[in-house]
């Protein structure tokens, strides 16, 4: 994807956790998608913090997190597995587990972690992949978000 691309249909899930979404609800508020796998260490360093931004500024800035399982081998399709990681790291958000690759393909994503940010008009306006990404997300949050009201 390029930057100021609208944000793809997020259809062709194998199935959702913690609700379902489509690209109609996350109309006119910012939305931060990330891409991640059950076997990927950076990808499990780095959901705590994405929790505390889903609260942080879920609150503030009505920001929606949306996370999307995007198996990296056969292993990784165990949904019992999935699920249970996502109850250990408390992820409350809804996570899309895309055994399939239909959301990871219409993305055009080949990483994780993974993070896609759009704006309030779901324009793509970061994105960033692997160890360092993670570190550059909530700078372009802040540029997008504005300030508070």
């Amino acid at each position: 994807m390029r930057l100021r691309e609208q944000m793809p249909e997020l259809k062709g899930i194998t199935e959702w956790v913690n609700g379902e979404v489509d690209k109609a609800q996350l109309q006119g508020q910012p939305v931060l998608i990330h891409f991640w796998a059950v076997s990927c260490y950076m990808c499990k360093e780095s959901l705590p913090l994405l929790n505390e931004w889903r609260d942080k500024y879920g609150e503030l800035y009505n920001l929606k997190i949306v996370g999307i399982h995007m198996p990296r081998s056969e292993k990784d399709t165990d949904l019992d597995t999935v699920k249970a990681t996502i109850q250990q790291y408390e992820m409350k958000h809804p996570i899309a587990i895309d055994n399939d690759h239909a959301v990871t393909d219409s993305f055009q994503n080949e990483f994780v972690p993974a993070y896609y940010l759009f704006d309030a008009e779901g324009q793509m306006r970061f994105f960033g992949a692997g160890e360092k990404a993670i570190g550059m997300v909530e700078q372009r949050l802040h540029k997008i978000l504005g300030p508070k009201e």
